[in-house]
């Protein structure tokens, strides 16, 4: 910092500030320090920051099977909102969900003195995880259940649920079948009670739920089975993935989509406004909850206490997957 300040011609403390609040320096005098900066290769050296200021500038992040769209999406709004704040963002992928695993990940990431740490895995074998983290260390949870003793930013995936269930049900269908994710996912739950509860106040017949595992493979397999149900008029699928997959065996067997059969899928993932038909869907708001969850990590290690959930509304996105019953 001596060396940019004496070959900028100013003070180390006007270094500091442009660095730190450049907002402070007058125009001219910020770029010619960091003129000074880029000629130099300067780069602020972390661990002595950590020594004066008690703070990195780096959040840690823990999180398992970022190959889901889900998942993934979130981790990147994560990143994005950290970005724009001047954090850095340190990752722990875990190979499986356990108490151990979310401690060892957790312990990974204090080693390299960071802020806070979010998890981002919305998985109910996570919970016991979060209540028996280090005393002091600023958690936030991405996706949690209602009873968790840290903040929690999530997408409403019971609303969702709802949405896409009086959806079907609008168009004529005298009921709704649902292909589930997997079972101790906190997010299917609350698509599985989102859509009981609207068949339930119609009064209307609740088949059985299917349970896939997030992947089209699983939502194709289903499918095949489903193909012969001729009372079948419409799915509420639990992903995108999971929909493509059923919608292809359907259409194998011979049951048109959406003449015969109306599906529904959950994510919005990309590719699900490019596939025939083109799929309806009810869109997550991936980077809000992101950005969402590193609010609430600021307000953590600002001092901030007690439990908070912060909710994202889903929104409806109705293509050409869905039509009236046959």
């Amino acid at each position: 910092m001596e060396d940019v300040a004496e070959l900028a011609g100013v003070s180390a403390m006007t270094v500091s500030r442009v660095l730190n609040t450049p907002e402070k320096v007058r125009p001219e005098t910020r770029e010619r320090v960091l003129a000074a900066v880029r000629k130099l290769d300067y780069h602020p050296n972390s661990a002595a920051r950590v020594l004066v200021t008690g703070r990195s500038g780096v959040l840690g992040v823990v999180c398992f099977d970022t190959t889901l769209y889900g998942p993934a999406s979130t981790v990147y709004g994560i990143e994005q909102a950290a970005r724009e704040n001047d954090y850095l963002v340190s990752i722990a992928s875990l190979p499986s969900l356990n108490r151990r695993s979310i401690a060892e990940g957790v312990d990974r990431l204090r080693s390299q003195s960071v802020d806070g740490v979010i998890v981002v895995a919305p998985h109910e074998s996570a919970a016991e995880g979060l209540r028996h983290l280090p005393a002091g260390l600023p958690v936030v949870d991405v996706g949690g259940g209602e009873d968790l003793p840290v903040p929690v930013a999530a997408v409403d995936q019971h609303a969702g649920a709802v949405r896409a269930t009086r959806h079907l049900l609008s168009l004529g269908h005298r009921t709704v079948w649902h292909l589930a994710g997997p079972h101790n996912w906190i997010d299917s739950s609350g698509r599985v009670a989102g859509w009981r509860s609207v068949l339930e106040a119609e009064g209307r017949e609740a088949p059985e739920p299917l349970a896939g595992d997030w992947s089209a493979q699983s939502g194709y397999e289903i499918g095949r089975r489903l193909a012969g149900e001729r009372e079948l008029t419409a799915v509420f699928a639990g992903n995108d993935h999971m929909a493509m997959g059923l919608v292809r065996a359907l259409r194998e067997a011979g049951r048109r989509v959406p003449e015969d059969v109306s599906v529904v899928g959950f994510d919005d993932v990309p590719e699900s406004a490019y596939v025939w038909p083109p799929l309806t869907t009810v869109r997550q708001n991936f980077g809000e909850v992101g950005r969402r969850a590193f609010r609430l990590l600021l307000d953590r290690i600002a001092g901030a206490e007690g439990p908070v959930r912060r909710l994202v509304e889903p929104e409806l996105v109705v293509r050409g997957s869905t039509g009236s019953r046959p």
